[in-house]
């Protein structure tokens, strides 16, 4: 460390004392099932003798109960997790006392190689044992209790998301083999928080400094996608974000395909789970845009499900659908497509379902621009699904629009890329 060690000690035991104090005065009373008591953890981690180390994941600790309703958590107040919070950032600047400000240095992050082989080891305690034929979850509870491995994943994804780009990129080798430990995990709870913890590392660092891991975090993202509901919108965010980045450059990319059939066939056995279609509608742009043409590929899967979210009775819903079919005909001006004809017709159903929907504006605006595009790159084939519609009272509006525009043919080549490339269609 940049300082002497006894003179941030001497200012470390300055910060501990109040805090410990108010942890004192906190009332606790753990669950009846709970075989981990998270303030006798804290008692002990903000000790007299008191390191470094262990005053920083003590103020991990509190400062993750922020973003938490586990129960190992949830007690703590608000106040205390402030008091931590601000008591490691005075412990920081202490660290960096003196010291010109292209120099200063990250107290979290010059602390993780010695705190994160030791939170992987905790985490790893609790892991099933594959050998285990009876019952491997409660084998894996019974050598160890899952709570230390819940706090030690916050604890974990607490000082990964301190650190910041450039500097996180450093320190991927060191945090990868932890973050996939806690993905491995059976703990929904431990798997969030290496989720979040991927998520803020593909924000973070270069797609060039995950290395030979790359397969490995795909990999991993894959087996996770049929996670337990509650983690679901970690898993969409976390995989996008990272096959986005670590295949940016390979839209043929076979995780492109293997990721987005394997999410296709989870939200086609739960069409009707708003939070899953939602977080999936929110989250997957981006590898649209990454792949391009590609997604003609998918149309069969992906079209059955617009069609069937555009007439729920969830405005959100609704509006991240039409967005989405925005997206798709920008890229692939749906070519050749047996789709044009039937979107036109939900489309439409839609326009006039919007009359009792609080999003009607919003949601007109996108049905017109929608239609708009189909008329534009679909030329003869729009007009003839149109013709139907053209003199229903109901659509005057979208008939003054729709009868002025310009039209052109945009069928052989979609991007000077041709149809017939994208996997035999």
């Amino acid at each position: 460390m940049s300082n002497s060690l006894p003179d941030l000690r001497s200012h470390l035991s300055r910060l501990t004392k109040p805090i410990l104090d108010l942890l004192l005065k906190t009332p606790y009373t753990p669950e009846e099932t709970t075989k981990v008591s998270t303030k006798s953890t804290l008692e002990s981690l903000l000790s007299t003798t008191s390191s470094v180390k262990d005053f920083s994941l003590a103020c991990a600790l509190l400062s993750s109960s922020r973003s938490s309703t586990h129960e190992l958590l949830a007690w703590i107040p608000s106040h205390l997790s402030a008091a931590a919070e601000t008591a490691f950032s005075d412990l920081s600047e202490a660290y960096n006392d003196g010291l010109p400000g292209d120099e200063k240095r990250n107290l979290a992050a010059e602390l993780m190689p010695e705190i994160v082989p030791v939170l992987k080891e905790k985490i790893k305690e609790s892991l099933i044992d594959k050998s285990d034929e009876i019952d491997e979850v409660f084998a894996a509870s019974a050598r160890t209790p899952v709570g230390f491995a819940i706090l030690a994943a916050y604890q974990f994804r607490w000082f990964v998301c301190q650190v910041e780009y450039p500097h996180l990129g450093k320190l991927v080798n060191l945090i990868i083999p932890c973050a996939l430990t806690c993905l491995d995990h059976w703990s929904p709870e431990v798997k969030a928080q290496g989720m979040i913890s991927l998520i803020h590392m593909a924000k973070n660092v270069n797609a060039a400094d995950f290395g030979w891991y790359g397969d490995a975090i795909l990999d991993a993202c894959c087996h996770n996608i049929a996670s337990a509901d509650e983690i679901w919108k970690y898993v969409v965010e976390m995989l996008v974000l990272l096959v986005t980045s670590i295949e940016r450059d390979n839209p043929r990319s076979s995780w492109f395909e293997k990721m987005l059939n394997e999410m296709l066939s989870h939200l086609e056995r739960q069409p009707r789970d708003k939070e899953r279609r939602i977080a999936w509608l929110k989250f997957v742009e981006p590898i649209f845009d990454a792949i391009g043409l590609v997604v003609l590929a998918h149309f069969r899967r992906i079209f059955p499900l617009f069609f069937q979210w555009m007439h729920v009775d969830d405005d959100e819903t609704v509006l991240l659908v039409l967005k989405r079919i925005k997206t798709v005909i920008r890229l692939t001006w749906i070519w050749n497509s047996p789709y044009v004809v039937r979107l036109v017709d939900e489309l439409v159903i839609l326009f006039k379902e919007s009359a009792l929907k609080k999003a009607r504006e919003e949601m007109r605006t996108d049905i017109l621009d929608i239609l708009t595009m189909l008329q534009q790159c679909k030329g003869q084939q729009f007009e003839t699904a149109w013709e139907k519609h053209r003199n229903d009272p109901d659509l005057t509006t979208l008939a003054l629009h729709l009868s002025s525009g310009p039209t052109f043919k945009a069928e052989s080549v979609v991007e000077g890329v041709a149809i017939q490339d994208i996997h035999g269609q």
